[in-house]
């Protein structure tokens, strides 16, 4: 559930400080260096009062070191609850930025291609036959074998000389 600023305040009491600028006006005007440094130590927070929380809930159950403050403290929860969602906008922010710089580096890295692109020459092939031209010459798909022509004649003269034989 949604917490409001005037809870907040009354719950954080002096740490309100730190999750006032988590709140969008103030969270849209931060540079970026400064959301990741808020990103941070909300983390920080949040993770000091998980601790605590997870800690006074095991010596409930007698599990841990049991102390003077291991009764239930539902604002405790609560104040918790109020750094994490702080974090959650926070980290919507700083992906947003991220979102924003990868867009920008996308669209450029696109129009350089483009640009690589149309410098380069098209390679367009010839269309080939059209029918306006007539009919052309299809080239023989046979071998041309090139022989002497002297081994020509000296093979016909070998066939006359064994047919004369032949004939006595």
């Amino acid at each position: 559930m949604a917490t409001s600023i005037a809870a907040e305040r009354r719950l954080l009491g002096d740490d309100f400080a730190l999750v006032a600028s988590s709140h969008h006006p103030a969270l849209a005007a931060l540079p970026a260096d400064d959301v990741v440094k808020l990103a941070r130590t909300l983390r920080e927070q949040r993770d000091r009062l998980r601790g605590m929380v997870h800690s006074n809930r095991r010596a409930r159950r007698g599990k841990g070191e049991p102390r003077a403050a291991a009764g239930h403290d539902p604002a405790l929860l609560r104040r918790k609850q109020v750094f994490a969602a702080a974090l959650k906008r926070v980290n919507a922010r700083i992906e947003a930025l991220h979102g924003e710089a990868r867009r920008a580096y996308h669209a450029t890295a696109l129009k350089e291609a483009l640009e690589r692109k149309r410098a380069a020459r098209s390679h367009h092939p010839g269309a080939g036959a059209a029918a306006g031209q007539g009919m052309q010459a299809k080239a023989s798909g046979k071998r041309r074998t090139r022989m002497d022509p002297r081994v020509i004649g000296s093979i016909s003269q070998a066939g006359k000389n064994a047919q004369a034989r032949r004939d006595g």
